[in-house]
């Protein structure tokens, strides 16, 4: 058995835990991060899979992610833009195949209509919220009292306007079926990114790229944080006083006078604590969960589409896979598409063999860019539906009438216990800028504290 002491125990070595021990490493205070998983990144992950670089995780930055783009800059990492020269395809409710320029999506005028009503509606609905407290908006109980399904029929008769609103919210961004969660949720997943309009502009939100992959961020961390960081540690049990922690992860034993429990709601329930965290605290993330969604990407000799003028930039709610775009790595002479395949559809899918599924997704993609999109050099599938301290992506949501019964409790210390993740954030919700907002000021808590 080994017996160590250290100022502040940082549990989870993704952005939020990396970037909280970094900043309590530089205030002066000891610190120890322990990992389950053999590698840093939590939903950071960036692996040679045949040969290609593939973001297997989290993987974009857009301009308004300040938190992330200073750490980045601090970081010495480099960005790259997002191809999206050329024409981009949307697949309409009619079932046909339509090529436009720009972010309106080609559909019929009273669909746009429609589409342009709702998305002001949401943007001054977002407007009204402080996302870091949605549960104090105006109307906010109301809001959350009802299916964002069910707000969407009550405020538009147009069904492909409500299923082109109802994407970007549900299979895109919470990836579960819009009848599942709240307009509330709705609106704070619009208010984390500063508005809907915004929510819904792939050339905002999906900017830019890291050269090298996003998973560069927490390497980067944990090489500067060094032996303070061990991995393949699996936390079993969490004795605590209002004194401080003590931490048993199998012949380690870690006393702490703080602790950071850098995880996903979902993955608190995976540890003991003694004596138990509070009911409010065990319910609140008892109401949380992951959505499903699985990223596919597809490797190509070249970038095909381009050759025919398009961008590699795809939409439909009636497609298998919802979203698609260029995502060809830096200097990189082949090609590479990534899908999203994400709740019901999802779980269709995860039906299938692993053969069918493969080519169910590779027919959706040739639905968008043609028969070559049928045989790539390298496919593979990011499934974080069946990752274990995952169990999910991109972050966790509460059901229907959850943000205002629980969400004030979100941030909540528990002694000398600090819970956070990107899945608590306001601005940044869901993002590693979220993710990396929260380590600080889970940080500054007990620097001021």
């Amino acid at each position: 058995m080994t017996n160590q002491e250290v100022d502040v125990l940082v549990v989870g070595a993704g952005a939020t835990g990396l970037s909280a021990a970094y900043a309590l490493q530089r205030a002066g205070r000891s610190v120890l991060v322990l990992e389950s998983r053999e590698r840093v990144g939590g939903r950071l992950w960036t692996d040679e899979v045949d040969g290609v670089d593939l973001e297997i995780g989290g993987q974009w930055v857009s301009p308004d992610q300040d938190a992330l783009l200073a750490m980045l800059g601090e970081l010495g990492l480099e960005t790259f833009e997002r191809h999206r020269e050329g024409e981009s395809i949307y697949v309409g409710l009619d079932g046909q195949r339509r090529t436009f320029t720009g972010e309106q999506l080609p559909v019929a005028h009273a669909v746009e209509a429609e589409m342009a009503r709702l998305t002001a509606l949401l943007d001054e609905l977002s407007g009204q919220m402080d996302p870091a407290r949605p549960w104090d908006m105006p109307g906010a109980r109301e809001l959350d009292q009802v299916t964002f399904l069910g707000w969407l029929e009550q405020n538009c008769s147009e069904p492909e306007a409500r299923d082109n609103i109802g994407m970007f919210i549900a299979q895109a961004m919470l990836t579960k079926p819009a009848h599942t969660f709240s307009a509330l949720q709705a609106v704070h997943m619009a208010a984390s990114a500063g508005s809907f309009s915004n929510l819904v502009d792939s050339e905002f939100i999906l900017d830019k790229r890291v050269i090298g992959g996003l998973q560069q961020v927490p390497l980067r961390l944990a090489e500067r944080l060094g032996s303070a960081v061990r991995t393949g540690r699996d936390v079993e049990k969490v004795a605590w006083t209002d004194a401080g922690v003590t931490v048993s992860s199998g012949d380690l034993t870690v006393s702490a006078r703080h602790l950071v429990l850098a995880i996903p709601p979902t993955a608190v329930t995976r540890v003991r604590f003694e004596p138990p965290l509070p009911s409010i605290q065990r319910e609140t993330r008892q109401h949380q969960s992951f959505g499903q969604v699985i990223k596919v990407h597809a490797t190509y000799e070249s970038p095909f589409w381009r050759d025919a003028g398009l961008s590699g930039t795809a939409f439909s709610p009636y497609e298998v896979v919802h979203e698609a775009y260029d995502n060809t790595n830096h200097d990189e002479p082949r090609g590479t598409l990534v899908g999203f395949v994400s709740d019901l559809q999802a779980d269709a899918v995860l039906r299938l063999s692993a053969d069918e599924r493969r080519e169910v997704v590779l027919s959706s993609l040739s639905t968008y860019f043609g028969p070559q999109a049928a045989a790539p050099l390298t496919y593979f599938e990011s499934d974080w539906t069946s990752e274990e301290l995952g169990s999910g992506a991109y972050g966790s949501s509460f059901d229907v009438g959850g943000l205002t019964r629980f969400g004030p409790r979100l941030r909540e210390p528990v002694g000398p216990i600090q819970i956070g993740s990107s899945d608590v954030a306001g601005l940044g919700f869901q993002h590693v800028d979220g993710a990396l907002r929260v380590g600080a000021e889970l940080a500054e808590a007990i620097v001021e504290g």
